[in-house]
């Protein structure tokens, strides 16, 4: 593997291969480093902190001395209440601890808001996902965002908001990756602390998620990450330090998984080394929905507060304090941790509503819905615009063909799982937006193209006659073990496969598998398109050949594709248990198969369209959302197909992707232009229509690579994800996203930082400055940028890093940014800075963070691809 390569003392930290039958080993290279990880540099703030908008500033101490004023009054009963979740009555929340009236400490509500306010509440908006905002990489516009949708939480009677989500996307294919940031580091923590202090404005607690290396789904529960300490300190806890220090978060969520042998929630490396002794975190550490897994362990290691409810930090803890396992200065601190948020963001003094009393409340507004479809327009990112076809010109397209079901009936706006947001009033689709921009003079139509990425309608009884037995549907053989062995359960005829309960013949059985047989009877001859959906491992089989492999853990619906000529066919569907987010799947409860008959009609159709107009526009989309990774990066269904077969009838095709991350596009040579759009939230049409005329100017840049293949990226084993179910390991060590490209010379599709615009822009005259005696206090890096095209652009300035080859480091790293706009002509000279910590490393054979003397290349441009201009510095 390539981390292996090139010398590196990455392993001296880590044994490879380490599982948690080496835990002891963990504990002692922690144990090692741990004296290094208090002097580790803090990464410095972006802007300036919104009054009241951060517990790190000078009213935490004393936020932190009427904290241990009141924990000195409790009783161990009133200590422990606050430990744990409890009834805090009705309203859209995820959880709650009770208040404590005596003391006039109030319940803390705690609300899902990775992406605005969740559990099912009305009256909000539905902001784009946060992959889009980072896509803005403006940290002003991310705060701008934090403070309204902080006044949303708090305005449904939320004080605890479970967000932002910052881990490093390590892989695009992860199913939250629409809810996070990005895959590098610097970049990563700039945003998070910049909506931490915009959120913590409004009286509300922050939860920086999830800490640490959630970056997978399958298994994420059980999983243990086999991760070198440098890897952790350069790539997967520096965003972390950021909304600390930078942010200044009033807690933090311990994630599900382990690391390095240790639940998250039972870490003393990271909760107490990492998170209270090198990044001196004062607030409180909660743990995931149902993560915790011990008592004393937990709290020795530094959780605060278990979630959602009392198993282990209720009667348990309360006996462990009873029994000396637990010291009352142990507990006491973890309270202080509690309280000492709470008093220096003011939710003492300031009481949010109840929830209850405010279900029906409309806490949104027109400046949050016009934010909303600003931050759309400006996190996305053109990605191709070929013979300049973009913007559209009314006066030159007179016609215009939308197609795809994204398009109209169903578009893709928001993501699944806890960081789903309703969306408030009328969404337009991006038929009806584009329709109403162009006005009268250009003619509109629509083609569906494609039933779209739900899954298909259930195979009728009437196609389908059983092996055995008598009337329609399919034989199905049952039996009460993982893999089809042993005598059956029993067998009977099942008129369709869609399950929405465990079939009655399984009983209480935990662990089944069946085999479903019989003849499929195709209307006509043509492509069919079959889906599968459901809980465990599903083969669909049509005459021999597998269709459809549906595997546990990953997409929700999957798709094949056969070519069926009219008449009889056999089938056979099998079903195993499978693995998921929570471990190993047993019984289920859903098995579901799909089908469309002649598929290919719909897309005729859309090419036919698109052949009789100037312009055609094809909306696609993914699905994704907590609990599931991607199995692959390609489009899901036929959405591929009908692409190609658009761009083939009209080569002025401009595709618009609504989806989590990066996606495959086998059809990119033959596509005109191309939109990362994400989920853009409830005004994402509005803001696709602004910038397909030329409204907006696109200023996106990608946050991370977009592979060519599905074989590019890191991890590429299986060891290295999905891992095999004990342990996964992150061989590639830093090299994450753009730093594995470069490191390895794999050529990817589009690069970190890419993006297009409708004007050009040109840098000249890089000058690096050392700020103090020989740059003691780092360097002030100039560049001359100018708008060198006829539309006034907002432009990325991105600052790169090379290190001396004894750094042993990625080619480049992101160190700095700033975005800009310049009118048609206009010069402006930008000044990035370079803070001393810029230059330093981890380097385990020193056991912390090093500066290594050398040369230092700064590189400066529009993306880690483009970097015009350069210069070195020696630092010694």
């Amino acid at each position: 593997m390539l981390s292996n390569e090139s010398p590196s003392p990455e392993s001296a930290a880590v044994p490879a291969g380490l599982s948690r039958r080496k835990l002891l080993t963990v504990a002692a290279a922690a144990a090692a480093v741990a004296p290094a990880l208090a002097a580790s540099p803090a990464l410095a703030s972006t802007g300036s902190s919104s009054a009241g908008a951060t517990a790190a500033d000078a009213s935490t101490s004393a936020a932190a001395t009427q904290a241990a004023q009141l924990v000195a009054q409790m009783t161990l009963d009133e200590k422990i209440a606050l430990m744990h979740g409890g009834s805090v009555g009705s309203g859209d929340f995820a959880g709650g601890v009770a208040a404590n009236t005596r003391l006039g400490i109030p319940a803390l509500i705690l609300g899902d808001g990775a992406g605005g306010v969740g559990n099912g509440a009305t009256g909000v908006t539905q902001w784009p996902a946060p992959i889009n905002l980072a896509s803005t990489w403006d940290p002003g516009l991310a705060e701008a965002y934090g403070v309204a949708a902080g006044a949303e939480h708090f305005g449904k009677g939320r004080t605890v908001v479970l967000g932002p989500t910052i881990n490093i996307l390590r892989r695009p294919n992860w199913g939250r990756a629409f809810e996070t940031y990005t895959e590098d580091p610097y970049l990563n923590g700039q945003l998070a602390a910049a909506a931490i202090r915009g959120t913590q404005s409004n009286h509300v607690i922050t939860t920086v998620k999830h800490f640490a290396a959630n970056n997978q789904e399958v298994e994420r529960s059980s999983i243990n990450e086999v991760i070198s300490v440098r890897a952790l300190q350069e790539i997967y806890l520096p965003g972390f330090r950021a909304a600390v220090q930078g942010g200044g978060s009033g807690a933090v969520m311990a994630a599900y998984d382990s690391v390095n042998g240790e639940f998250c929630c039972q870490n003393t490396y990271l909760l107490t080394d990492v998170l209270r002794g090198q990044f001196g975190f004062d607030g409180f550490v909660v743990s995931d929905w149902v993560a915790q897994h011990s008592t004393v362990d937990s709290a020795e290691a530094g959780l605060n507060m278990e979630m959602p409810d009392s198993s282990y930090y209720g009667a348990a803890l309360t006996t462990a304090v009873e029994n000396g396992l637990v010291s009352e200065d142990t507990l006491d601190g973890l309270i202080v941790g509690i309280l000492t948020p709470m008093i220096a963001l003011g939710l003492l003094e300031n009481p949010a509503p109840s929830p209850a009393s405010t279900t029906a409340t409309v806490v949104t507004g027109a400046a949050n819905l016009a934010l909303a479809q600003s931050l759309s327009e400006q996190g996305t990112v053109l990605l191709r615009n070929q013979r300049g076809l973009l913007p559209l010109d009314p006066k030159r397209v007179r016609s215009i063909a939308v197609i795809g079901n994204a398009a109209n009936a169903e578009p893709k706006t928001v993501g699944g799982g806890s960081a789903a947001v309703n969306a408030y009033g009328t969404v337009l689709s991006p038929l009806q937006a584009i329709t109403a921009r162009a006005g009268s003079g250009t003619a509109i139509t629509f083609a569906q193209g494609t039933l779209g990425t739900d899954a298909l309608p259930s195979i009728p009884s009437s196609a389908l006659t059983p092996a055995s037995g008598s009337d329609n549907g399919l034989t199905g053989t049952y039996y009460a073990t993982a893999d089809f062995s042993g005598t059956p359960l029993g067998t009977e005829v099942d008129a369709q496969l869609a399950f929405t309960s465990t079939p009655a013949i399984i009983g209480r059985t935990s662990t089944w598998s069946a085999i479903w047989t019989g003849t499929l009877t195709a209307p006509a001859t043509g492509d069919y398109r079959f889906s599968v959906s459901g809980k465990g491992n599903i083969v669909l089989s049509v005459d021999g050949a597998t269709v459809v492999d549906f595997t546990a853990g990953y997409e929700t619906v999957l798709n094949g594709l056969v070519h069926l000529k009219a008449g009889a066919h056999t089938i056979e569907v099998t079903r195993a248990p499978g693995i998921s987010s929570f471990g190993p799947g047993g019984a289920g409860v859903a098995l579901q198969v799909g089908w469309q008959v002649q598929e290919e009609l719909l897309i005729e159709a859309a090419a036919e369209t698109a052949r009789k107009a100037e312009v055609a526009i094809v909306f696609v989309n993914d699905v994704t959302g907590e609990g599931m990774d991607r199995s692959t990066l390609a489009l899901p269904a036929d959405q591929d197909k009908l692409i190609e077969a658009v761009a083939a009838a009209n080569p002025n095709t401009i595709v618009v992707l609504n989806t989590s991350a990066a996606v495959l596009m086998p059809w990119i040579n033959r596509v005109a232009g191309v939109f990362a759009a994400w989920y853009g939230g409830q005004n994402a049409a509005p803001a696709i229509a602004a910038l397909l005329y030329g409204d907006a100017n696109p200023s996106g840049r990608l946050t991370h690579t977009f592979p060519a293949t599905d074989a590019q990226g890191p991890a590429k084993t299986t060891l290295e994800y999905p891992g095999d179910g004990t342990d996964v390991d992150y061989d590639e060590g830093i090299y994450v996203g753009y730093r594995w490209y470069d490191h390895s010379g794999e050529k990817p599709l589009y690069p970190f930082g890419h993006g297009l615009s409708y004007t050009t822009f040109a840098y000249s005259d890089l000058r690096v400055d050392p700020v103090g005696h020989n740059g003691s206090g780092g360097y002030q890096a100039s560049v001359t940028v100018a708008n060198t095209g006829r539309r006034e652009g907002a432009e990325v300035v991105q600052l790169y890093l090379g290190s001396p080859a004894a750094a042993q480091q990625a080619p480049k790293q992101l160190k700095g940014f700033t975005k800009i706009s310049l009118k048609p002509g206009q010069r402006e000279r930008v000044t990035l800075s370079l803070q001393p910590e810029a230059f330093e490393t981890w380097l385990p054979s020193v056991g912390g963070w090093t500066t290594v003397p050398g040369r230092y290349t700064i590189a400066v441009g529009g993306s880690s691809h483009d970097l015009p201009v350069h210069a070195t510095v020696n630092v010694h």
